[in-house]
């Protein structure tokens, strides 16, 4: 299935580009002391090796920014600086290499401070996040509307209109909210009134259960009507937690093609094997694995072999016994014992198969459309 993209500007974030018709990126936070580089860049690195397009870094003082330089030179993805209220600060971001800096412009008091930190991030060519939180709006905002889609609204393109009276139009826009609803409406407004990239995220939205569940459903509704270019699923506690949930948005909504998708029944009373052991030992024996193969995993003769069928490859367990299936055809029966193995050589040899493909029609399908070879 294909989605109608919202086309919204192209901006360069250190190198990855976001807005357009470009991949959704996913971006998380570190909630590491930012002065403490070593352990601030550790854990960029591990939200780096999970999948994370784009992190943000705290810098709340003076302190922040000489480790933002060293955190800057040492990070394998871009770098958002995250700073309130304080140009002095955004000023010394943008100097120090953040790759975007996040900040609202109405909170600097100051006209002359807002057009030097305009200049700065135009002169390094670095956009800016301006965005409203639904527990942060301004107060003749809430006095006049309340919290609602219509203020939060309001309250971003306040800080849209600022920028843009300077002559800078390098942003991107953000309305999060910890209600589900009041946050679609209000991305949904902001993609009628905008064509800046918008960066999804339901914030405060709990801890890992309930926060996933909230942000799948919010930006996930958004994703499905093509709005957003990169999001954010905001956990309490360890943000390595994120990037998977993250990701699996975009996986289930066939917007990332990438690894192992496990495909398993809920099981019933039919079940005679353990379905959600074989399904985890896949999972975890496939982590590595980076070309997308579905894989299904299916407990009985009721759905079993139809939904085998239809993944890439799969098996379908029985009485002590189970099928394998690969491309819709029966490849081979075995004992229950035997089947994750069966199943997991297969994998990898399908992943051989896939990557040869590739490695084989890419100079072709570049020499067609590009009339050149990589």
């Amino acid at each position: 299935m294909e989605f109608k993209r919202a086309l919204t500007r192209e901006i360069n974030i250190g190198g990855l580009m976001v807005g357009g018709n470009n991949k959704i990126a996913v971006q998380s936070m570190t909630n590491t002391d930012t002065a403490n580089s070593e352990q601030t860049i550790a854990q960029i690195r591990a939200l780096a090796d999970a999948g994370c397009d784009i992190v943000r870094v705290a810098v709340y003082n003076k302190a922040c920014l000489p480790a933002l330089k060293a955190i800057k030179a040492d990070s394998p993805v871009p770098i958002v600086a995250d700073v309130h209220f304080d140009y002095k600060l955004a000023l010394g971001a943008i100097e120090n290499g953040a790759d975007k800096l996040r900040i609202n412009p109405g909170n600097i008091n100051n006209p002359e401070h807002i057009k030097m930190v305009a200049d700065c991030a135009r002169a390094h060519k670095i956009p800016i996040r301006v965005g409203a939180n639904s527990g942060s709006l301004e107060k003749e905002l809430l006095d006049k509307y309340g919290v609602n889609a219509q203020s939060i609204c309001l309250s971003v393109e306040k800080n849209v209109r600022i920028l843009e009276k300077l002559g800078f139009t390098d942003m991107v826009l953000s309305a999060k909210c910890s209600d589900v609803r009041m946050m679609t409406e209000s991305y949904e407004l902001l993609s009628e009134r905008f064509s800046y990239p918008l960066h999804l995220g339901v914030t405060e939205a709990g801890t890992c259960e309930m926060g996933t569940v909230k942000s799948a459903v919010g930006i996930g509704s958004l994703l499905l009507k093509g709005i957003g270019d990169t999001i954010r699923v905001s956990l309490t506690g360890n943000p390595l937690k994120e990037v998977p949930a993250a990701r699996n948005i975009l996986i289930s909504l066939g917007l990332l093609k990438e690894g192992v998708q496990i495909i398993s029944c809920p099981t019933c009373g039919r079940t005679r094997v353990n379905v959600e052991g074989m399904a985890n030992e896949v999972m975890e024996r496939t982590k590595d694995i980076k070309t997308p193969i579905t894989v299904a995993v299916m407990g009985c003769v009721v759905n079993g072999p139809g939904e085998a069928r239809e993944a890439d490859i799969g098996i379908a367990g029985g009485d002590g016994r189970g099928a394998v299936f690969k491309r819709g055809k029966l490849l081979c029966t075995a004992e229950q014992d035997k089947l994750v193995d069966i199943l997991v050589e297969e994998i990898h040899k399908l992943q051989s198969e896939k990557l040869w493909c590739f490695n084989i029609l890419e100079p072709f399908c570049a020499l067609l459309i590009f009339g050149r070879t990589f």
